[in-house]
């Protein structure tokens, strides 16, 4: 029988075994930790995490719905579950799942707008990562379905807009990526990682003086931006080789 400090020491490198994508390392240490702690709802929502990520759907499903048998007010795992069977066809059960998890989220507060914010940011999350794992294996069709999604219940998540720029790019179609990265300087000014990727995007078409312009611009809104100050000196350095 392990004791909550080992049980917590599990969770940790589970947790950090996870993060690093290291996914068989990462149930290994949970199954330790459910060998004495069956119901143990942190390892469980983790378990049904990984499945997910996987693509192994069937698993998923079955590990939120035990993650919810333990404790049923895990707005989390209903709203990871609901997320998958709207994902496979089933809308009449994800639209009951979400209902549920959104009104007990209500009752807990007066802000119906603010509950509402709340979900939808965990269904963004949720298409986030699912776009992630598209991405990373090149299905960038998927890809872009599921970061528009993303989006869609997030406007706030610019992260995702630099990312639907990079998969028409990687589809190339570097004009819609072009236009959606220049949308989003428009948009949000300040929002630095967006002028450093349209940045980026020039250096690639060959204009490089666009390019520096952005990154210098990002540098006297951020001095110290690392990025943009490598960005910087590799076009420099690329100009003075050609000249």
């Amino acid at each position: 029988m392990l004791h909550s400090l080992e049980h917590e020491q599990l969770l940790n490198k589970a947790q950090s075994a996870y993060s690093n994508k290291e996914y068989s390392k990462s149930l290994g240490f949970l199954n330790e930790v459910l060998e004495s702690d069956a119901k143990n709802v942190q390892a469980l929502f983790l378990i049904a995490n990984i499945f997910h990520i996987k693509g192994e759907i069937s698993k998923a499903i079955k590990a939120f719905k035990r993650v919810l048998e333990v404790e049923e007010n895990h707005t989390d795992a209903s709203i990871s579950l609901s997320v998958l069977y709207n994902d496979i066809g089933y809308y009449d059960e994800a639209k009951k799942i979400f209902q549920t998890a959104s009104q007990r989220v209500k009752i807990n507060s007066d802000d119906d707008s603010l509950d509402d914010n709340h979900i939808n940011k965990k269904f963004s999350l949720k298409h986030y990562e699912m776009a992630e794992l598209y991405f990373t294996y090149n299905r960038y069709d998927e890809a872009l379905f599921e970061y528009n999604k993303s989006i869609k219940l997030d406007p706030a998540n610019l992260e995702a807009r630099i990312k639907i720029a990079k998969v028409y790019a990687k589809k190339g179609f570097v004009n819609k990526s072009l236009d959606e990265l220049v949308r989003l300087k428009n948009e949000e000014p300040s929002y630095l990682p967006g002028r450093i990727a349209l940045g980026v995007l020039y250096y690639g078409k060959g204009d490089v003086l666009r390019a520096q312009t952005e990154w210098e611009k990002v540098i006297s809104l951020d001095p110290v931006n690392s990025e943009a100050g490598m960005y910087m000196n590799l076009a420099k350095t690329a100009t003075e080789t050609n000249l």
